[in-house]
């Protein structure tokens, strides 16, 4: 069972004008053109944003600290030394 949640939009006559002429082409509701147009705005950013892309050299610095040994530096040396020698109960 979905949920409806409301969202109120307000535009000026001009804009209105605009979306509606623009849903009637397409042969839907201002309310569903809208709503169609919004969420594939959001795809878009979400992926946009969600996504990593780096250049040929990038990826091979990257892969090849991923399958280097690690070192920590002294910080977290002497953090995971100390974290050692708590006494965990």
């Amino acid at each position: 069972m979905h949920t409806v949640a409301r969202f109120d939009l307000t535009m000026n006559a001009d804009e209105k004008e605009f979306v509606a002429r623009a849903a009637a082409l397409k042969g839907i509701t201002m309310a569903a053109f809208v709503r169609s147009a919004a969420k594939e705005k959001a795809r878009e950013l979400l992926a946009r944003e969600t996504q990593v892309t780096m250049t040929s050299q990038d990826f091979q610095a990257f892969t090849a600290a991923l399958n280097s040994a690690f070192m920590p530096n002294t910080a977290l040396q002497n953090a995971i030394n100390l974290a050692h020698q708590v006494k965990r109960v």
